[in-house]
Parts: C-alpha cells; structure tokens; sequence
C-alpha cells in the first residue's frame, strides 16, 4: 500500500502541479498588489477562462480579495486583485543575541502584533518560550507557516548553530507544536534562515536595493553578517551556509573568533573591537556597548570618537574589497554598520579602497530601509515564500 493511499491523498507530484498556476498568481499579487485581472492575464499569458478559475479558488482560499476596477473605454470591467485583509497569516520569529520579537504578516507581508522580549541564550529555554508566543501571537489566526531568523549558520537540515551564543546544533521545529495548521495532521511549516541573509531579503524586496539585479547587504551586530543578491534572491551556496562574511580573514590573524578560525572581520567591526580601541574589557553584550560607545561619539567623547572612525575605517576597507568580488549595483549597510558609514572618515577608507578604475564612480553604500526590523521583515518572507508555493499551497489548501 502507498503512502498516498494511506492518507487518503493523491500522489505527491500530481497534488503539487495542480497549484502551479495559482501560485504564479499569487507571487504577481505580491509583487504587484492592486493589479488587473486584464494585467494579470498579460503577466503570466493566461486566458480569461484560466484566469477567472484561479483568482475564484484563490478567493475561496481567503488568500485574495478583488474590487473593481475603474472602467477605461468601451472594455469590459475588471477587478484589481489584493491580498485579503482576513486571509492566511505566517509567523515572523527574530532571535537575536539578547532578546526574540515574534508578530504576524498576511500576504502582504506586512508585520503587524510583534511582541518581545529577552532571553537567558540558553536554547530550550528559548525554544520553550517561542513555542508559547508562537501560539499566543497566531490565535485566532489561520497560520500556514513560520519563519524564523536565527544569529548563526544554518544547515539544509535546519539546524541552528550560533557560535556566538554556544548553541550547537539546535533544532527549533518545536516551536510550532502549539500551531493547528487546520488542514490535516502535518504541523504547521517551519522555515528557518541567517538573520543577516533574511534582513538583506528584505532590502531586496522592499528597501534599499528593490530592483537591483546584484546587491550586497551586510549587517553588524555581534559580529558582522551579510548576503549576495541576485535579482532579489539570496544565493546561499551548497550547503545553504553562503554569506558568512564576518568570518573572512580581514581582521588580526592572531585574534581567535568564536567561530574556531583565526582573523575573522566580524571582531574588527562590532562592540568587542570598539572596547580594544578604548582600553574597556571586552563587552559581555557587544551590540548594547557598540550603541553606547556610537552615542558617546555623537555627545562630543573625543575617545569613543577616534574609536568609532577606526573601526569605521575596516569596516570600509571590507565592504571595497566585497566590491571588487562582488561588483555589485549597490552595498547596503544594516544595524550597527549604519552608525559606522556615518562615522568621519569612511567615505575616504571606502574609495581609497577601491580598484582605480572604480573611484570615478564608486559603487554607492547606502543605509537599510527597515533598519533593525529587516530580519523580522525577512523571516516573514521565508514563510510567505514558502507558504505561497505549490508546495505550500498543497499542503495548507488541500484540493485544487
């Protein structure tokens, strides 16, 4: 007896294809919301019949909503297609080094009901804690998936290891143990990502770099973090481990990382590098330091000041280097590296850094849109990636 037979459900593949179309139409609604049924056919080259057919199911769904269209000559009405206020929710999980925030986002990807707060870095305890929130945050909701950002590299299996906080090899799929998927017995999809690849999607999608064909987003918080763009997609390498930019040798090569290696960037940029420059023991929460230090800098601290340019100026020095292997349409800096490029001085480290032929016209350094929200942001589009393919839609729809 098959698998299928034994749940009732056709085979896999067949089960999948019969949601292609309709996952095409949603990825144009959320690249384009308020678009025409007219528009939509023209986009995906469908026929009206195909096109009446899928926006229908989709309604039935409750992922989409349609209202009419202005009437423009002698043409038939139509209706814009818009993401249903009421529809379908993912969850967004940020885990960062001293604390989680977790909200909710519909099809529009709009983050909404975020709550926060801050955690003891020990993983069960923080596995423990998102799997109330997680539950707390989607009642009421019909949730098809999570997406979580985590400060660390993570496997094909979904595995989290965050050197920095000492977790090895952490599974976070309990947390969705609270959630009815409402659609079955298979729980509720968890999808995991780098925070700092997640926050330069976001960048991508919606802020500092929509429309780029290759951008580059780095991010510093503890450590530095980062990701390529191609045509708003992460690449994330063989393994899914790409973007692990604090870990290039541009930093002391005498200077252990956490990491196990030798050298890396990350410790150069952030707080533990700002307290070396200031004579300070080294932070035990080096993000909350580097604001303090970035503050003091900005109230006149002559000390906190030279401290922040030098840091500003490797950090420069880096992101010219990317460039040249990169050759990026634009660089975009999130977290604490947007205090830095503001620091005197970085503009100079940047271009003196560059190739001679790119000084003319130096790629620009622009800051992030969502600021310290981009990983939240992020993971909301993991899940929405997720929960809007044929796969997901299969899973959570049943039937087409």
């Amino acid at each position: 007896m098959t698998a299928s037979t034994e749940t009732g459900r056709e085979p896999g593949r067949a089960r999948v294809d019969r949601w292609r179309t309709k996952a095409e139409v949603l990825a144009e609604v959320r690249r384009r919301p308020g678009l025409t049924r007219v528009e939509l056919a023209r986009r995906l080259a469908l026929s009206s019949a195909t096109v009446t057919e899928t926006v229908t199911r989709l309604r039935e769904a409750g992922w989409i909503c349609e209202h009419r269209a202005p009437v423009q000559g002698r043409g038939r009405p139509t209706t814009t297609l818009l993401p249903a206020p009421d529809g379908p929710r993912v969850v967004a999980v940020d885990v960062r080094h001293e604390d989680w925030r977790v909200g909710l986002a519909g099809l529009d990807g709009h983050v909404t009901d975020v709550v926060s707060e801050r955690h003891d870095r020990d993983p069960q305890h923080v596995a423990a804690a998102l799997r109330t929130v997680v539950g707390e945050v989607a009642a009421g909701h019909r949730t098809v998936a999570v997406g979580l950002a985590a400060p660390a590299p993570v496997s094909d299996d979904g595995l989290v290891r965050a050197t920095e906080l000492a977790w090895d090899a952490v599974d976070l799929a309990p947390i969705t143990a609270a959630l009815d998927a409402g659609c079955g017995p298979d729980p509720v999809a968890l999808r995991v990502g780098n925070d700092a690849t997640l926050a330069g999607v976001a960048e991508a999608r919606t802020g500092a770099a929509a429309g780029a064909a290759t951008a580059v987003f780095l991010t510093v918080e503890v450590g530095l973090g980062g990701a390529l763009l191609l045509d708003g997609r992460p690449h994330l390498g063989a393994h899914g481990q790409a973007g692990e930019y604090g870990h290039l040798p541009f930093g002391d090569p005498a200077r252990p990382c956490s990491c196990g290696a030798r050298g890396c960037w990350g410790p150069e940029v952030d707080g533990r590098a700002l307290a070396r420059y200031l004579g300070e023991p080294e932070p035990d929460d080096p993000r909350s330091y580097a604001v303090a230090v970035l503050e003091r800098a900005a109230g006149g601290d002559a000390a906190a000041a030279d401290a922040v340019c030098r840091v500003a100026a490797v950090l420069a020095r880096g992101v010219a280097g990317l460039v040249h292997v990169h050759d990026p349409d634009v660089v975009v800096l999130g977290g604490l590296a947007r205090g830095l490029r503001a620091a005197p001085g970085f503009d100079e480290a940047y271009v003196r850094g560059l190739m001679a032929f790119r000084r003319a016209q130096p790629v620009p350094v622009l800051d992030a849109v969502h600021g310290d929200d981009g990983a939240l942001h992020g993971a909301a589009a993991l899940a929405l990636d997720h929960a809007t393919s044929p796969e997901g839609l299969a899973d959570s729809c049943g039937p087409a």
